[in-house]
């Protein structure tokens, strides 16, 4: 797609710069802010610094390109030469790069003028869980001469940015992540859809999570609490079933260690689903074991189909979920106390319904779709009007 003639449309292009465009909540953020954008106002594309899979089919806009750079087989130099005549040749108003791996296309983008750049942060990575380590922090600071303004989607990234990378307040943009409500929604009454056999019926009580299967998401310790429960609770035992929603690399190693907890038959790994939100509505909890958390997507898409919410006390999580109100919290790795979280659920059905209803209540007036599409438009909108007046002859 590289040599692209600039466009006749005179919509302002965005073009949108992440690591890989796959399964996860980031790209699902991506996504969303892509089809809901006004088409008649803005253009995008989507530079992947190493590749896409089928996740891209989520994008509902046909006029939408996304491209594969592959850095780790061409190298970062062949990359940012990429990046450089990418941007020469489509002439975006806008570049918007997403964590770490975005850095890369700054310089060039930079380099080719033109556009203003945005870099937002979304998440940590597992070896860096507190933002303490000093490369990262460091690459950040670094590449800040090429940012003209950050947007961070949770306070606790805001802080990391201003504390630890040394970014300047004012440059910074808090936009937390939205939810479509209308599409994740309570189970309507009705018989259970989307599950597999076993998993529905009367008395059937379904834990669940949904996220990548990588080790920051600690889904692991799902299984441990659930193993221990069906040990100590054998009444819940025969009722209890996990469901364990999403791909990844960690998927071999999750299904080994449920097989030899004895949770294997109780448990279903789901693979990556099309539609998560048929998927969340047969859920009774929600339980997001994550080490860290920027602003969770699937947390805010259980709180809009009206799920209590189990969730490790971390980064954005603690902006999300009112403790005693909407959920409970528990730190990163306590198996006891994520077991007694979900005996509590599983023994009270009134505390399910009163803790899913504050959940939606919270997803409706807090958290909509349409505040952070808003958001981010008058973001784009209001940087390239000041670029526009700073270039004016």
């Amino acid at each position: 797609m590289f040599g692209d003639v600039v466009s006749a449309d005179d919509r302002p292009l965005i073009l949108h710069v992440l690591h890989h465009l796959v399964t996860g909540g980031m790209e699902n953020g991506l996504v969303n802010l892509i089809d809901h954008l006004p088409h008649d106002r803005w253009r995008h594309r989507v530079l992947c610094i190493e590749d896409y899979s089928d996740f891209r089919d989520r994008i509902l806009r046909t006029d939408v390109d996304v491209i594969a750079l592959r850095r780790s087989k061409v190298g970062t130099w062949k990359l940012r030469q990429r990046i450089f005549a990418e941007c020469r040749a489509s002439a975006p108003a806008v570049v918007h790069t997403r964590n770490l791996s975005g850095l890369d296309a700054l310089p060039p983008s930079w380099a080719a003028g033109g556009s203003v750049r945005v870099h937002s942060e979304h998440g940590w990575d597992v070896d860096n869980l507190d933002g303490s380590r000093f490369r990262p922090a460091a690459l950040r600071r670094l590449h800040s001469v090429f940012v003209d303004r950050y947007v961070a989607v949770s306070k606790d990234i805001e802080s990391y940015l201003c504390k630890r990378v040394g970014i300047d307040r004012s440059r910074i943009v808090q936009i937390y992540n939205g939810v479509d409500v209308d599409r994740f929604r309570p189970r309507d009454a009705g018989p259970c859809k989307g599950l597999p056999d076993g998993f529905a019926g009367a008395g059937i009580f379904v834990i669940g999570t949904v996220g990548r299967l990588q080790a920051v998401k600690d889904q692991a310790t799902l299984l441990d609490a659930a193993a221990q429960l069906c040990q100590r609770r054998p009444d819940l035992a025969s009722r209890l079933r996990i469901a364990i929603v999403g791909g990844g690399p960690m998927n071999d190693a999750l299904q080994s260690r449920a097989a030899a907890l004895g949770v294997a038959a109780r448990t279903w790994f789901a693979g990556p689903q099309a539609d998560v939100a048929q998927i969340l509505r047969n859920f009774d909890v929600f339980v997001l074991p994550s080490l860290m958390e920027g602003t969770s997507n699937t947390l805010l898409e259980a709180m809009a189909s009206g799920l209590p919410l189990i969730a490790t006390g971390v980064g954005g999580n603690l902006e999300l979920l009112r403790e005693g109100r909407t959920g409970e919290f528990f730190v990163p790795g306590d198996v006891q106390r994520l077991v007694s979280l979900i005996e509590r659920y599983a023994d009270d059905t009134e505390l399910v319904r009163q803790h899913g209803l504050a959940a939606r209540a919270s997803a409706v007036a807090d958290f909509s779709l349409p505040a952070m599409v808003r958001n981010y438009g008058e973001l784009y909108a209001t940087m390239i009007e000041k670029h526009a007046l700073r270039t004016a002859p």
